[in-house]
């Protein structure tokens, strides 16, 4: 199955296969073996198995993920989480003018309990209007129905589900005719495949199945406790282009075995999004589709949790930054065409909303971010970001550090200032810029990448 998601690499794959095969493996071995080829093929930097986090059972959780032919290729591309027993949610999505259909139908969707979230990439179902709508409309009632018959065939009690119980997430191409029919042919063989007991291999799968341009998968999980209880927090996300944060960023996917209430899951969700998924950029372009839900299966044990400032949930609201901060950099450490990962540090503002613009404006420079690709120590063009962020600073007081390494301070160019030295931190694959304005106690970091001759061959071939 991974061999048949990974489309051109597949005959590299099936070999691997034969060969752990008839070292008398066992299957999920095998799959490990697949997977950790499938990365050491690849170019991109990072994609070994063994360095993603061991993302293992998680109760409440059921995933399936096939190819429906998007691509026309048989690469996975879309994506079921069934949850058996129902969940807690909340979403938080772009704040763009213009949003898919599938976001529309999400909004509309009321359920205090969902059952499953169906992902599909290649097709981002925006600007398909009432005929993309319709689509949605119609998959959830088939979906609703077949998952209602596997309730009467797999619970002691079985529920009814309705199509309204059911959420979407859509990935790809705007304006291009929503693949309706390919979704429902495929239904069946989605339900068929559901498992309910998870690991690595499949947790993998889920995050390569909603994929379009990225060149790795992106997972996180942490550890924490409730009142004495262990509780997991799991993430996968997909993003590599079109990524300015805006409320949202990209798709991402929370899942944990908490028993939180909906409004406790919104207000944590959307207070842990400002510093981790909405502090990164990649291009500065937001998306039409941009998506961050958290669900939570209840299954672990532990005291009621009645709000968001309960101070028992204290461990739990720091792993949850964790995991979307992981994920966070995970996406601007995989953008389009990225060869250096940067960070944006901004200090000594009068408030958090001035740190805010001025780290933006230096991540989203051209001209910083063609700088750094070219590893060409031009803090020239950091001073000009920072000029252009339209706040208000003492020229006198700015300080510029690339790594440690002073640049500027009080307003001029270091005394001891060595280009040389600049230069040669300019080689390593990370970059850190911080600026310190002097001007209050304020800060604010974002995280971001450089641009590279890359990012225009995969965005100018982008519908190739």
């Amino acid at each position: 199955e991974v061999a048949r998601s990974m489309g051109a690499l597949a005959p590299l794959m099936l070999r691997c296969t034969i060969a752990s095969n008839t070292s008398g493996w066992p299957v999920e071995k095998s799959a490990v073996v697949k997977l950790r080829w499938y990365f050491l093929s690849s170019k991109s930097k990072s994609k070994r198995l063994n360095e993603f986090q061991d993302l293992d059972h998680i109760d409440g959780v059921a995933i399936s993920t096939i190819s429906a032919d998007l691509y026309n290729s048989s690469r996975d591309d879309l994506v079921m989480f069934y949850f058996r027993d129902g969940v807690n949610y909340a979403s938080v999505y772009t704040q763009s003018k213009i949003i898919s259909e599938n976001i529309k139908w999400n909004l509309n969707q009321k359920a205090k309990k969902i059952f499953s979230l169906i992902v599909n990439t290649r097709n981002a179902n925006c600007f398909t209007g009432k005929q993309g709508y319709k689509s949605l409309e119609k998959i959830a009632e088939i979906i609703s129905q077949k998952l209602t018959q596997k309730q009467k065939e797999d619970e002691d009690q079985p529920k009814k589900i309705n199509s309204k119980e059911i959420i979407f997430g859509c990935t790809g191409t705007i304006g291009e005719i929503f693949p309706e029919e390919k979704i429902i042919n495929k239904i069946p063989e989605l339900i068929e495949k559901i498992k309910y007991t998870q690991n690595k291999y499949i947790w993998m799968k889920s995050a390569l199945g909603i994929m379009t341009t990225d060149t790795q998968p992106k997972m996180a999980m942490e550890e924490c406790s409730i009142g004495g209880s262990d509780i997991k927090i799991f993430g996968v996300a997909k993003g590599s282009g079109m990524i300015q944060p805006d409320m949202a960023t990209t798709l991402a996917y929370i899942f944990t075995d908490a028993d939180l209430p909906n409004d406790v899951l919104k207000k944590l969700l959307k207070k842990n999004i400002s510093n981790t998924l909405n502090a990164i950029s990649c291009d500065s372009d937001t998306s039409t589709n941009d998506m961050v839900s958290i669900f939570s299966t209840g299954k672990s044990k532990h005291p009621k949790i009645k709000n968001a400032n309960d101070e028992k949930i204290k461990n739990f609201d720091i792993a949850l930054n964790k995991v979307l901060l992981n994920l966070a950099k995970r996406v601007v450490a995989d953008g389009e065409g990225a060869s250096k990962f940067i960070t944006v540090n901004i200090q000594g503002c009068k408030n958090e909303d001035d740190a805010k613009k001025i780290a933006f404006s230096i991540a989203n420079s051209p001209l910083v971010k063609t700088a750094i690709s070219g590893e060409d120590a031009n803090w020239g063009r950091v001073v000009m970001a920072i000029g252009k962020a339209g706040v208000q600073i003492k020229h006198e007081k700015l300080s510029i550090k690339f790594g440690e390494i002073s640049v500027v301070h009080n307003g001029k160019l270091n005394s001891n200032y060595n280009e040389d030295k600049v230069s040669e931190y300019m080689k390593n694959d990370s970059i850190d810029i911080n600026v310190d304005i002097s001007c209050g106690s304020k800060s604010f970091k974002v995280y971001t990448m450089d641009l590279t001759k890359k990012y225009i061959e995969i965005n100018g071939d982008y519908r190739s």
